[in-house]
């Protein structure tokens, strides 16, 4: 959940942190708070609740001295609510050691009483898990002077999810960082290194970075960079580019970051293609890593996501089973590993994270891996933990995308997927070159066919300014339809506060038809006539009966569609697509609608409240 950044080098390192947080407020906007070795040698550190501007104000009215060395932090509560006294960093070997930390220590509470146990005077400023590690890891420095050695000596005693960063006045210019089951990485400067919960930490200053496996410690000073195992043994991490920059991850004069990812679709998509749909075929280069003859032997591919990439997963299921006849199931997460799920060899386990780092995602993905299945990740983020994790990575190239409320990588893992489906059913050999090539014409279609759709935001967002009283919206589908209604209703939970619902439309009669009364907003999302096998009539008739009982009725529907206009308060029109391109299209207006609405309500639509953009425990 929280944002992490950590420097070494020879810039004031808190105009570096400060800049850091600024790219990762999105992991966490309860409290902020920077730590530096000033230049009397003394750890000075500034933290306050509220938003990142908080913090900027408190260090505008109370500087800190200038120092080379810090850590800075952008939380997301989880032990103690949103406080100045719980935000971090905190603070052991009084006061001469600070710590930031992104997780949870399931055990702090028994940690908590050994304090206690050995000296009853022990004084907690914080209700957190966070400062039990802070205290223990200043006690261990108090024995073994030297941070490494005192973080390894407590690491290995923390449960649960943890990144955790450190550094101590003694030992100016060293700042030493440890993960488990949560993000780290390194950023590798000239005459200054870094670490951060992700590149955006340090993007700004480097695009070359390293990745901290798990279990594994690494300390940076200027001019070096040491990771090792909890146990001290030399580790080789992996280095890699980062392919964007800073400039990628700031809002460019848009009035939000959403507003912003929502208009970089296109293009999210035309990169994710980039290289993969060439000439009608596709290429999928990191499926080697598995290999043909494994992909020619899955028998049962189980997509595991929450959220939004859980959509995303029952989108592409209903094209990749076309495709390859191949049975798809499609899990919730965090429900997967609990229910004792039948795994074997030939199960192809694919697991969708915009982070890489959703940890009930990743806890699916290692059990997947333990009972013998193959899996595969689907991420927008290099260096993250659970491609690390799987046996292969296709990578979306969506770039960063900032907003909690996901858009760009809703229809990049879609495309991503849809690229797995295709490449599987050429090394399978259930499609023809013909069919495949079609495919991959309509894939290459779709980042025009998406700016049509977003030259009608306008549009939307007056019919959202006439709806921001609204207090219920409910969404309907067929087919593929029926994932887009329930992103469609998430989008607006998420960031406008309003109860939302989306349906499959077949549904309707077998209850919730009783949410319908006299002016209740209904979108429908309409399939093709075009298509023999549609269900459109069927869906006209569902649109019918919800007018009857007084429903307002929107409908997002092809351009062309005469036959829902008699039925239809407002009609959004979409370019003619086929089949499975037509939900990526019709997705977008109903991401215009979230952030409008929720934009007349003046709410913060890349800040929802009790979100964060990655979900990194449990």
């Amino acid at each position: 959940m929280c944002g992490i950044v950590g420097y070494v080098g020879n810039d004031k390192s808190i105009e570096v942190l400060m800049g850091g947080l600024r790219r990762l407020e999105y992991r966490g906007y309860d409290s902020a708070g920077i730590a530096v070795i000033d230049d009397s040698g003394a750890v000075g550190t500034r933290k306050k609740s509220g938003k990142l501007q908080e913090l900027v104000d408190e260090l505008a009215e109370h500087p800190l001295g200038n120092g080379r060395t810090g850590i800075g932090h952008t939380r997301w509560a989880t032990h103690g609510g949103p406080t100045d006294g719980n935000a971090h960093p905190h603070l052991g070997d009084d006061g001469k050691l600070a710590l930031i930390h992104n997780g949870i220590i399931e055990n702090f509470a028994e940690l908590k009483q050994e304090l206690l146990d050995e000296d009853p005077d022990t004084v907690f400023l914080s209700e957190t898990d966070s400062e039990v590690a802070a205290l223990l890891v200043g006690r261990a420095y108090r024995e073994k002077r030297d941070l490494a050695e005192a973080l390894r000596s407590v690491v290995d005693r923390l449960h649960g999810a943890f990144t955790l960063l450190v550094m101590h006045q003694d030992q100016p210019g060293v700042v030493v960082g440890a993960r488990r089951n949560s993000p780290l990485v390194i950023g590798l400067g000239d005459g200054e290194n870094f670490l951060g919960s992700d590149v955006a930490a340090f993007v700004e200053h480097t695009h070359r970075a390293m990745e901290i496996g798990q279990d594994q410690l690494a300390i940076i000073t200027t001019d070096s960079v040491t990771v090792t195992d909890f146990d001290g043994n030399p580790v080789v991490a992996k280095e890699f580019e980062v392919a964007w920059d800073a400039s990628a991850a700031e809002k460019g004069g848009w009035s939000s970051f959403m507003v912003k990812e929502i208009t970089e679709q296109p293009e999210a998509v035309a990169k994710t293609l980039l290289g993969r749909a060439v000439d009608g075929e596709v290429h999928l280069q990191e499926l080697e890593a598995i290999g043909a003859d494994a992909l020619k032997d899955v028998e049962r591919i189980v997509i595991v996501g929450a959220g939004t990439a859980n959509y995303s997963g029952l989108l592409a299921k209903y094209a990749i089973e076309a495709w390859t006849r191949i049975p798809v199931e499609v899990e919730l997460s965090h429900e997967f590993r609990y229910r004792d799920p039948i795994l074997t060899p030939n199960t192809l386990v694919v697991s969708i994270s915009q982070s890489g780092e959703t940890m009930d995602t990743l806890m699916a993905v290692k059990y997947a891996s333990e009972n013998g299945a193959r899996t595969l990740s689907i991420c927008n983020t290099q260096g993250a933990t659970i491609p690390r994790e799987s046996d292969a990575v296709v990578y979306t190239h969506a770039g960063p995308e900032v907003a909690v409320a996901s858009t760009k990588a809703f229809v990049a893992q879609v495309v991503a997927l849809y690229l797995l489906g295709l490449h599987l059913a050429t090394v399978r050999g259930s499609m023809s070159a013909a069919a495949i090539a079609d495919v991959v014409e309509d894939l290459q279609q779709l980042p025009e066919q998406m700016e049509t759709v977003l030259k009608q935001h306008e549009t939307i967002t007056q019919l959202a300014g006439w709806m921001a009283d609204t207090r219920s919206v409910l969404f309907l589908g067929r087919h593929v339809g029926f994932p887009v209604a329930l992103e469609g209703a998430l989008k607006l939970k998420e960031i406008a506060y309003i109860h939302a619902e989306g349906f499959a439309a077949g549904e309707l009669k077998h209850g919730p038809i009783a949410l319908i009364e006299p002016g209740v907003p209904v979108f429908v999302v309409v399939p093709s006539p075009r298509d023999p096998d549609s269900l459109h009539k069927k869906v006209v008739s569902n649109i019918q009966e919800i007018r009857a009982r007084g429903a307002r009725v929107l409908v997002i529907a092809e351009q062309g569609d005469a036959a829902v206009l008699p039925y239809a308060d407002v009609v959004i029109p979409v370019p003619l697509a086929s089949k499975f391109m037509e939900p990526l299209l019709a997705v977008i207006p109903l991401q215009i609608f979230a952030l409008e609405l929720a934009s007349a309500k003046g709410l913060d639509v890349d800040q929802p409240r009790n979100l964060a953009k990655s979900v990194t425990v449990e």
